[in-house]
């Protein structure tokens, strides 16, 4: 590993630990000739996750417009911000399981909805509303009727 320093090509490790999130490995390490320490990550390299729209246009998958989304449904809800990063990097990696070049953007919809209705109801249902197109209220209230059956059935 080259040191950002000196530009010396030789350094040794000194420390690895995994991220919390165990999806990188992060090194210190030591420049042999300046002496000077400094951190590197290594991240496995993933293969590029291409999201297929409505319309057939397809454009890469953004972990951090799925974490937007699920934060605009949750605005002004009591969700800590550690629940929505956990359920964007969960929702993920089971689509990334059932996918594995391209996924529709229904998909993705849907995998939102239902973390959303394990999280909290009045988000689930912002989210429906815009992912759904309400566009009279008779659509709205046979969603909030599903939402209502599936609450009250009992769990298997």
């Amino acid at each position: 590993m080259r040191c950002p320093f000196c530009q010396a090509d030789d350094s040794k490790v000194l420390d690895s630990r995994q991220t919390e999130n165990k999806m990188a490995i992060r090194r210190r390490r030591e420049c042999a000739v300046c002496r000077r320490r400094f951190t590197t990550y290594e991240k496995f390299e993933e293969i590029p996750f291409m999201v297929v729209k409505k319309d057939g246009r397809r454009e890469p998958f953004s972990h951090t417009k799925l974490l937007a989304g699920l934060a605009k449904a949750c605005e002004k809800r009591p969700i800590p911000s550690i629940v929505l990063e956990e359920s964007a990097l969960t929702i993920e990696r089971m689509l990334r399981d059932i996918y594995e070049w391209e996924i529709p953007s229904q998909a993705i919809g849907e995998a939102v909805m239902e973390r959303l209705f394990q999280i909290d109801e009045i988000a689930y249902i912002r989210f429906a509303s815009v992912y759904r197109q309400f566009t009279d209220i008779q659509k709205f209230m046979e969603e909030l009727d599903d939402l209502l059956r599936r609450k009250n059935q009992p769990e298997n």
